[in-house]
């Protein structure tokens, strides 16, 4: 009953020292688990996405219905994630609580931000590869297949500036549910905590880099088997730029924004 928060969660001064913790264990993990659950977080949120396009190729659904039940679905990648366990490189730009607090040190958060985005590609993009194998663009008269093209060249085309601010506006909402989904204590509250944000930024056309490696490299293999002719074309060279400014945007939605602000608020620095 003395509980302000209700339900038995954690507070968000406990939750600061549990990310804090996790970001110190995280920081410290061997090699091989580290890379291991970071394909498998690539994976996920391959998942999440398919079922995305899934919604997205449904002519009709109205727009603002598309985006809320794309989004919804979408969340299961980051479900996945947060319960089953694994190493993404958007939630895992938490790692500055840990920072700040120096409990970890620059080269270990560089470390395994570039060790587990790389290995976020090779399952995001290996799942892609399954994908296309197995007929699933083919789904629908070939509409999962033209989807999966057209929201490629979409981000394709964006200007750096858009996909730069759509990242951190992503990851802003991304590691709020990371953080949210720290408070609870089962599967339920996690389940809660994370399906809102994440369908707000899917609806709201944000950009995730992780997802953005499971949709571009299926829309390359659906267009080398020219199951999407006329539609345009999706370059390496077109989602290596996306890449770039959508985890630079991810690294400062979720670090600078969430990350430190909440160190500023609940940092042992602060307490006295």
């Amino acid at each position: 009953m003395n509980d302000p928060y209700g339900f038995d969660a954690y507070a968000p001064a406990e939750i600061a020292r549990r990310i804090e913790t996790a970001g110190v264990a995280k920081a410290r993990l061997a090699l091989v688990p580290l890379v291991m659950l970071g394909i498998l977080a690539g994976a996920f949120i391959g998942l999440g996405s398919m079922l995305f396009v899934l919604v997205r190729a449904d002519a009709t659904l109205g727009f603002a219905a598309s985006q809320l039940v794309a989004g919804c679905v979408f969340s299961l990648g980051l479900l996945m994630v947060v319960v089953a366990g694994a190493e993404l490189f958007t939630g895992n730009n938490l790692l500055v609580l840990a920072w700040a607090e120096r409990k970890i040190t620059t080269a270990q958060v560089l470390r395994n931000w570039g060790l587990v985005c790389a290995a976020n590609f090779v399952g995001a993009a290996g799942l892609a590869v399954l994908v296309y194998l197995s007929g699933h663009t083919g789904l629908a008269g070939g509409a999962v297949g033209r989807t999966v093209v057209r929201i490629a060249l979409a981000k394709q085309q964006l200007p750096w500036q858009e996909a730069f601010v759509r990242g951190v506006l992503c990851n802003v909402l991304v590691c709020m549910a990371v953080w949210m989904a720290m408070a609870g204590r089962s599967v339920v509250d996690r389940a809660v905590a994370v399906v809102f944000p994440v369908t707000a930024f899917v609806a709201a056309g944000f950009e995730h880099s992780i997802a953005n490696m499971y949709l571009m490299p299926l829309a390359l293999l659906v267009q080398s088997g020219g199951d999407a002719a006329g539609a345009g074309a999706v370059t390496l060279a077109g989602m290596a730029k996306n890449l770039a400014f959508v985890i630079a945007g991810n690294i400062v939605g979720g670090s600078v924004l969430v990350g430190l602000v909440y160190h500023f608020i609940y940092g042992r620095s602060t307490e006295a």
